[in-house]
């Protein structure tokens, strides 16, 4: 299969190192202004790939030309944090043929329906089928240009939904040849099940002074998510799930999925951070100005509150976590709008239609 993967981040990398190593024709773009990867790559001959993941990958392409990238393109995967999804989007309007399939990679609370609003596409239009995955299937790094280590490989329990829906298990069937995923209902499973906005910005509140101190020289897990955290990121977490209730799915509580994904051996809000191998030796940011805050507040939490609000579910966790960090930040993450159900193409649909038409 021809395998297209726009982003050269950590997650790019690994994942075109990934599906190359697995006997895919690999082609990897990404914009000139993150050069670093793609230079190292192309003086390297392609990717040094070691930890869960082990070889050195050659790929077919790897530039800055997005028309060559995408030449005899089967499956496109758009790797990148939130932010990157729309600027992707945009640079392929007009240039994906008829049929084109597309995985964003993660979707990071609804990054199908963004890139597919950036290719000027209603989200039920059948020309190009978008879907997305609620997290990224690997822990991993780049440990020097054009180097990764992975960490942890998820062997199961990656989310998976498509625009439309009934297009999920021709993708599902496509992944999971080198990712083993699980269909969702839709891209609103998928967006709900994205645990890290319950995570990281509970986290980051309750280690801000000990961020700034310290310039984060701590481990956020290890160290920084002691039990009264952890009873924190519990309530934004039980929110998230009865959002998900009144839409009509049934999600796992964070630990609990994580722990089947492998990152953890227990599953108490309390304590399994602290005892996850899976986040063993993660960093605290080294500063406020972080994506825990930007991303997983500014694209995640204002969503959830947002569904919470349409469907009648009271978040006072959650509301208050974007109030304070809106606070602290100096900035106003629901006046952002950054992720919303208008940015979405979903706020003149009823609660009804949310459910039943994506």
């Amino acid at each position: 299969m021809n395998i297209t993967v726009f982003g050269s981040g950590n997650g790019g990398c690994t994942l075109a190192a990934d599906w190359a190593l697995s006997g895919h024709n690999v082609r990897l773009f990404d914009f000139e202004k993150f050069p670093d990867n793609i230079n190292a790559i192309n003086e390297a001959g392609g990717i040094s790939i070691s930890g869960k993941v082990e070889g050195f990958a050659k790929l077919d392409y790897c530039g800055f030309d997005i028309d060559q990238a995408l030449e005899d393109c089967d499956m496109l995967f758009v790797v990148g944090p939130a932010y990157s999804t729309q600027p992707f989007g945009e640079a392929c309007k007009g240039k994906l043929k008829e049929g084109q399939r597309v995985i964003i990679v993660p979707g990071s609370c609804g990054g199908a329906l963004i890139f597919k609003r950036a290719l000027g596409l209603d989200y039920n239009d059948e020309s190009v089928i978008v879907g997305e995955t609620h997290t990224l299937p690997y822990a991993c790094r780049v440990m020097s240009p054009g180097v990764i280590h992975v960490y942890h490989k998820l062997t199961g329990w990656v989310y998976i939904a498509a625009l439309p829906s009934k297009y999920t298990q021709e993708l599902y069937e496509t992944f999971n040849q080198v990712n083993p995923c699980v269909p969702a209902k839709n891209v609103l499973q998928t967006t709900l099940t994205n645990g890290n906005p319950a995570i990281h910005p509970a986290g980051t509140l309750m280690m801000a002074a000990w961020i700034e101190a310290t310039k984060g020289d701590f481990y956020f897990y290890e160290d920084g998510i002691q039990p009264g955290v952890g009873r924190l990121i519990k309530g934004v977490d039980e929110e998230r799930m009865e959002i998900a209730k009144a839409m009509g799915f049934d999600l796992y509580p964070g630990p609990v999925l994580t722990k089947k994904q492998g990152y953890l051996i227990d599953d108490d809000y309390e304590n399994c951070y602290r005892s996850a191998p899976g986040f063993k030796g993660v960093r605290a940011p080294q500063k406020l100005d972080t994506r825990y805050f930007h991303e997983d507040v500014g694209f995640g939490l204002v969503l959830f509150e947002e569904l919470g609000e349409k469907f009648g579910v009271e978040t006072p966790v959650i509301s208050s976590i974007i109030t304070l960090a809106s606070t602290i930040m100096q900035r106003d993450y629901r006046g952002e709008r950054m992720r919303t159900l208008d940015k979405l193409g979903l706020d003149n649909l009823s609660c009804e239609e949310l459910i039943h038409r994506l």
